[in-house]
């Protein structure tokens, strides 16, 4: 809280004095005996109208009850409890919170238990008593016992088995005070983000030393979600690596366009086609065909022949023995059925 005072030489000067802190910790069960001793100090006997607790003119504190299951404590129900706290000037606020049993019975199953839900409630700085074990609907002889003046809840009709509103009594009885809902946050809406990321939430807890049998993930699910969680990994270390470059792309650009021309010639130099990696396998193609090939003889066509002409018969020669088929049979001796000229018959 902060303080003006004028200085001597006429300036004003803000001077920050710090609140005055009561003693810090969680709000006391109902049970407890801070508690009991603050309910016996109360006299009941005054009531309290709403003229009175909104001008502040009540003999004493304004005890505002409100109630709830409060499972997965969210800023939906901190700003109820706010609400709650400020609907008068001077408010002791009392919240009650239902237990496991009548919760699972009449709403549904809960994700935090009883007891962790009252210990959310109890650490809320709103709150100044926590009621376990709440009823689900308000009778006369709660409000006595807990010396209740008014209850504080959303105005939409709340139903119950057989109800049509839970707080239509106190409605009723002028006892009732309305708080707003925060729009967009509730426990429902928590929960369905919850299954929405549901393989990325069971990945992180995998990752984390949880096993499938805690998650209640079978096995064939087990191994298909660690191999996700590895290929999300791996897209992590590519992004970081995509953004270090991205730091560094103009400069590489740069360098990129002064080597251009050299690499182009480069390439062709040996990829084109007069260049080396061509040149050298026409050679070898050579190579292979000439040693798989061996060299043919010369065309005889391109060869000069020669002749040589046969032997004429000479005066000194004898003459040459003409064959002659004898026109009889071969003799049965020899068989031979050609006689020479020189043989006689």
């Amino acid at each position: 809280m902060g303080t003006r005072k004028r200085t001597r030489n006429g300036d004003i000067d803000d001077e920050v004095i710090p609140p005055k802190r009561k003693n810090i910790g969680p709000a006391p069960f109902s049970h407890d005996e801070a508690a009991l001793e603050e309910c016996d100090r109360i006299d009941y006997s005054i009531r309290i109208t709403k003229d009175m607790a909104e001008s502040d003119t009540a003999p004493r504190p304004v005890r505002v009850y409100a109630d709830g299951i409060y499972d997965m404590f969210h800023s939906g129900h901190a700003r109820q409890l706010m609400q709650a706290k400020r609907v008068f000037p001077h408010v002791y606020l009392i919240v009650g919170v239902c237990d496991d049993e009548l919760t699972h019975k009449l709403k549904g199953r809960t994700v935090m238990s009883q007891e962790e839900r009252y210990e959310m409630v109890r650490h809320c700085r709103y709150v100044d008593e926590v009621v376990t074990s709440a009823p689900w609907t308000l009778e006369e002889d709660f409000l006595q016992q807990h010396k209740i003046d008014f209850v504080a809840h959303d105005d939409l009709p709340y139903n119950a088995p057989g109800v049509e509103d839970v707080y239509k009594d106190i409605k009723a009885k002028g006892m009732f005070v309305a708080t707003q809902r925060t729009e967009g946050i509730s426990t429902t809406d928590v929960i369905a983000r919850i299954i929405r990321d549901y393989d990325m939430y069971v990945r992180r807890n995998l990752s984390r030393g949880y096993t499938a049998k805690d998650l209640n993930v079978g096995y064939m699910k087990e191994k298909k979600l660690q191999f996700q969680q590895k290929v999300d990994l791996v897209k992590g270390k590519t992004k970081e690596l995509i953004d270090k470059i991205g730091d560094k792309r103009h400069e590489l650009i740069q360098k990129w366009e002064e080597n251009s021309r050299e690499f182009v010639s480069n390439f062709l130099e040996l990829f084109g086609r007069d260049g080396r990696i061509n040149q050298w396998w026409t050679e070898t193609r050579q190579n292979v065909v000439r040693a798989i090939s061996p060299p043919h003889p010369p065309d005889e066509e391109d060869s000069p022949r020669t002749y040589s002409p046969l032997p004429r018969s000479s005066p000194e020669s004898p003459p040459l023995k003409r064959r002659h088929r004898n026109s009889t049979s071969a003799s049965p001796a020899t068989g031979n059925q050609w006689l020479d000229e020189d043989d006689e018959y």
